[in-house]
């Protein structure tokens, strides 16, 4: 089992190219550019985005669905994918980098802070999903028939 990635190559892997070829940071750091695309574009325009931002969060889904060990009978179900969890993380940093430069300093703050908040929520998702702990929405279906 390949393990996930710490929060911090995460949050690394949206500001610049990560080293290695981990699949989740690979995502992640597409994840980041796709979302600052989106703070630029208009809202009816952001289709193409959106889609392709949703076949992201689908291929780091399979790939944890493939490499996490199956969870324990008694795992708890996370209200959120791996995937998705990523995906905010992306938007949170993208929006950290390109626009809260301009923004007041209580909404840098507070987002700085909400940031680091979904890090920390991540981290501990990490975890969880790759003991077994935690179970997640995509890997109740076929994975838990096998």
């Amino acid at each position: 089992m390949e393990p996930l990635p710490t929060k911090e190559l995460v949050l690394r892997a949206c500001r610049v190219v990560p080293r290695g070829d981990h699949p989740i940071l690979e995502s992640a750091h597409l994840l980041a550019g796709l979302h600052r695309q989106r703070l630029y574009t208009e809202l009816g325009e952001a289709n193409d985005i959106d889609q392709h931002r949703a076949r992201l969060v689908l291929a780091v889904d399979r790939w944890v669905a493939t490499e996490v060990p199956p969870p324990h009978g008694g795992a708890h179900m996370h209200t959120e994918t791996v995937g998705m969890v990523i995906d905010r993380l992306a938007q949170f940093a993208a929006c950290a980098d390109e626009v809260l430069p301009l923004a007041p300093e209580w909404a840098v703050h507070d987002s700085w802070e909400r940031l680091a908040e979904l890090a920390l929520g991540y981290e501990d998702l990490a975890y969880e999903v790759s003991v077994g702990l935690r179970r997640l929405p995509y890997l109740s279906g076929p994975r838990d028939q096998r």
